[in-house]
């Protein structure tokens, strides 16, 4: 959080996101360049195909959001739910 008479921190500056994507791009690149060469000792056939954890991974991480959504649905509570009832009697 920043005051008006403040600069930045260096993490807020735009270059030093874009320089962090670029690297997180380049190990992806350099991972997958890896996977084609890299020889895996699998053990059932499906794991054989080419980004198969890629997928797997991203199919879990759906399922968690959607999980979550239904999770959601049963434990909220209104949004008025800890402020005080007008006809409360207590």
């Amino acid at each position: 959080m920043q005051t008006s008479d403040s600069k930045p921190g260096w993490a807020e500056r735009p270059e030093v996101g874009q320089r962090i994507r670029y690297v997180l791009y380049v190990i992806c690149g350099l991972l997958v360049l890896a996977e084609l060469v890299v020889h895996r000792h699998t053990v059932m056939p499906l794991e054989r195909v080419p980004a198969f954890y890629a997928i797997y991974g991203f199919i879990s991480l759906v399922g968690v959001v959607l999980v979550a959504k239904l999770l959601r649905r049963g434990v909220s509570r209104p949004e008025n739910y800890y402020s005080k009832d007008e006809n409360d009697a207590s």
